[in-house]
């Protein structure tokens, strides 16, 4: 039921998005002045009309885009208005490279120059070639810092949270730790727990689920909504299944971050079932300090997927039932293949940290401006 295009989003577009990508372009202009072949380093969806004016202004600065969300196919962006959409590609083909968490999001890219701006586009060499100009799409999926995350794991702080866990915890132990987003699909999650409670009785007062949320953008009144709607579903699974001491959704809705990392150390089941995410890196974190072989249920339609997806528990974020299949499967598999698993998950969040996803990034930007 959702966007109605009317006046008034319209407004908003250009009085609101397209104003404050002109107030930072100008101030980018601004700090580059006198500088000899700047390069400026654009982030994400809220800049996507910024580069082009830049461009126009500096025509021999080098630009470079990084966009944290998922990109979706052509057929998606024709949700937009046309003149909407034409000025959003116009803004990120001003720049020289442009970056993505994933290959999928990267050939998507590529497929919406082609289908939406009429380009000609070299998948191979992963290029678009518009108004004279050879732009790059490139893949830089983000790491974690590993090593650090351990240092964190290791603290009195932790423990302390850790003895309260231990002492409270049953046979398994499923967790998930998000941003209370609509994206982070948390009711559909809770219902899969449901129906796995429904399906399998034996589990019953044997697991318990702590679902560690962060509440975010408060204001919004969709996201309001949505964290009534969370509690609401928590009480009815609760009141369905529980008993007089055993609470099967365990519902913690603040900032905690050790906290969090005692939860990740101690998980039979990670669950990440995100509709849609550019990355997730809960998915890397937890696994990397998890001490009991967990198994990540993993949603296809996260970018951590294009890495994880073979060690993990792959789902579709909306299909309820496979969820429910997949919380069973996990906490009846066996030792070694959830050992087996878990190694292979540290081993590809270990390959690559975030100084690895930058210069990655600067490489390719001197390689580029050397002609590469």
């Amino acid at each position: 039921n959702a966007p109605d295009i009317r006046a008034e989003e319209k407004w908003c577009w250009e009085e609101g998005y397209c104003v404050v990508n002109d107030d930072i372009a100008r101030e980018v202009l601004r700090q580059v002045d006198g500088r000899e072949s700047p390069i400026v380093m654009f982030h994400d969806y809220h800049l996507y009309t910024a580069p082009r004016i830049v461009r126009d202004a500096l025509p021999d600065a080098f630009l470079h885009h990084f966009v944290h969300i998922p990109w979706p196919h052509p057929d998606a962006w024709r949700i937009l208005p046309r003149a909407w959409r034409e000025e959003i590609f116009n803004g990120l083909l001003a720049n020289d490279i442009i970056g993505f968490h994933t290959s999928a999001y990267v050939h998507n890219f590529l497929d919406c120059c082609r289908e939406l701006m009429d380009c000609e586009v070299d998948y191979r060499r992963e290029i678009v070639r518009y108004r004279g100009r050879e732009i790059w799409a490139r893949a830089y999926p983000l790491g974690i810092d590993a090593a650090r995350l351990r240092r964190v794991a290791a603290t009195d702080e932790v423990a302390e949270y850790e003895r309260e866990l231990l002492a409270r915890r049953r046979e398994h132990l499923i967790i998930r730790v998000d941003r209370a987003d609509l994206s982070k699909n948390v009711l559909r999650g809770f219902t899969a727990f449901d129906q796995f409670l429904t399906d399998h009785p034996e589990f019953h007062e044997r697991v318990t689920f702590i679902a560690h949320l962060v509440p975010s953008r408060t204001d919004v009144a969709e996201y309001q909504e949505y964290l009534e709607r969370i509690e609401a579903l928590v009480a009815v699974v609760n009141h369905r299944h529980g008993t007089t001491d055993w609470m099967p959704i365990d519902l913690r809705m603040y900032e905690n971050f050790h906290e969090a990392v005692a939860r990740y150390k101690h998980f039979d089941l990670l669950m990440v079932n995100s509709l849609f995410d550019g990355m997730n890196l809960v998915a890397k974190e937890a696994p990397a300090v998890n001490t009991r072989d967990g198994v990540l249920m993993l949603s296809e339609n996260t970018g951590a997927h294009e890495e994880l997806g073979e060690f993990a528990l792959s789902v579709n974020p909306f299909d309820i039932e496979e969820q429910a299949e997949a919380i069973h499967r996990a906490l009846t598999m066996g030792s070694e293949e959830r050992r087996e698993r878990a190694e292979a998950l540290r081993e590809v969040v270990d390959a690559t940290d975030p100084g690895d996803w930058v210069d990655r990034q600067l490489a390719d930007i001197e390689n580029k401006r050397r002609g590469g």
